[in-house]
């Protein structure tokens, strides 16, 4: 409970707010099961649900005008009834890939996203981009101790989802709207090259040293992968399909890649249906994928250390990234780490 915590262990009541803490669980495992009659397809385990309750506690009792006041077993019992457990329940089953949340979601979610994404934007942009950049975020691409940081798990339940989601798109319009307008004008990129022409030089030299082993390993890690792989990569970044137009595809009579995702549905005993948030976890394996075998040929072939091989991630990803389907930060860290795509639906 970060600050909260600080404070009350040098006042002496952290062992009280611990013990208030668990008395005040006193009604979580019935909780969970009544979530689970509403979603009995997540298959949320009981502790994953505590756990996400005890931090939205935490999170309460940080906002407290009252910062020595230990909060009682009956004040935390009230936090926690008083939320939205069942949005809480929907939206951690999402967060942990629950395909069949992503569907359940979709359905009582999907129209309004999509409403508020055109209202939103109106004539201003693509209000498909805003729906896709808003997908990504709650889906989450950034993973902290093999952990994928789903915008999902931000939310605590303490309002409801539908609320929450508007923020959430309100402030993506926003970012989306000032990324639009924080293009460089021509002349001010000129001025800017001249004062840094040093600079550029020495950039330039670099680049012509390790550009043509950079090439090379591209496109060594792109030729090993399998022809799913690569037409993955071709439907997502040539092609510029959203994940829900690949999904559409991957179940068409006539696709290349339905013989592929047939066998691979039929292995795992799931439904015919795929939603986009599979597709966009089969992606992050074929980064992952590529950046592996570009860091490996790099290193066995070419002989180069960690300093050089970031050189030529470097190169890659702001000269090549978007020719060879390759997002920037994704491909630079393995498709696990830290990444922002573009499109997510």
């Amino acid at each position: 409970m970060s600050n909260k915590r600080t404070r009350l262990a040098s006042s002496s009541s952290e062992s009280e707010y611990q013990e208030n803490l668990q008395a005040g669980l006193a009604d979580v495992d019935a909780i969970h099961a009544r979530c689970s009659d509403v979603y009995p397809d997540f298959d949320l385990p009981l502790e994953d649900f505590k756990q996400a309750i005890i931090r939205a506690v935490n999170k309460d009792v940080d906002a407290l005008p009252d910062q020595e006041k230990v909060p009682s077993a009956a004040e935390i019992r009230e936090f926690i009834n008083e939320r939205q457990n069942a949005d809480l329940y929907l939206t951690l089953g999402c967060a942990a890939g629950n395909e069949q949340a992503w569907w359940r979601f979709d359905r009582e979610y999907r129209s309004m996203i999509d409403r508020l994404a055109y209202h939103l934007v109106g004539q201003r942009m693509d209000a498909n981009e805003l729906i896709d950049s808003v997908y990504v975020e709650l889906y989450g691409t950034k993973t902290t101790d093999g952990v994928r940081q789903s915008k999902f798990r931000t939310y605590t339940g303490r309002g409801t989802l539908r609320g929450w989601l508007r923020s959430v798109i309100s402030r993506a319009a926003v970012d989306l709207y000032r990324g639009r307008h924080a293009e460089v004008p021509l002349e001010d990129v000129s001025e800017t090259r001249s004062v840094g022409n040093e600079t550029s030089m020495v950039d330039e030299i670099v680049r012509v040293r390790y550009r043509p082993a950079t090439i090379a390993a591209i496109d060594k890690a792109l030729s090993s992968l399998d022809a799913h792989e690569k037409l993955l990569l071709v439907f997502y970044h040539v092609e510029d399909l959203k994940l829900r137009e690949i999904a559409s595809i991957l179940e068409a009579p006539t696709s290349s890649l339905r013989r592929w995702f047939q066998r691979r549905k039929q292995k795992a005993g799931t439904a015919k249906r795929i939603h986009e948030s599979t597709v966009m976890r089969w992606l992050e394996n074929v980064y992952r994928k590529v950046s592996e075998r570009f860091r490996t040929e790099l290193k066995t072939n070419y002989g180069f250390n960690s300093a050089e091989i970031d050189i030529c991630l470097k190169i890659a990803t702001e000269d090549f990234g978007p020719g060879v389907g390759l997002n920037l930060d994704r491909f630079a860290k393995g498709g696990a780490d830290e990444s922002q795509p573009e499109r997510a639906s």
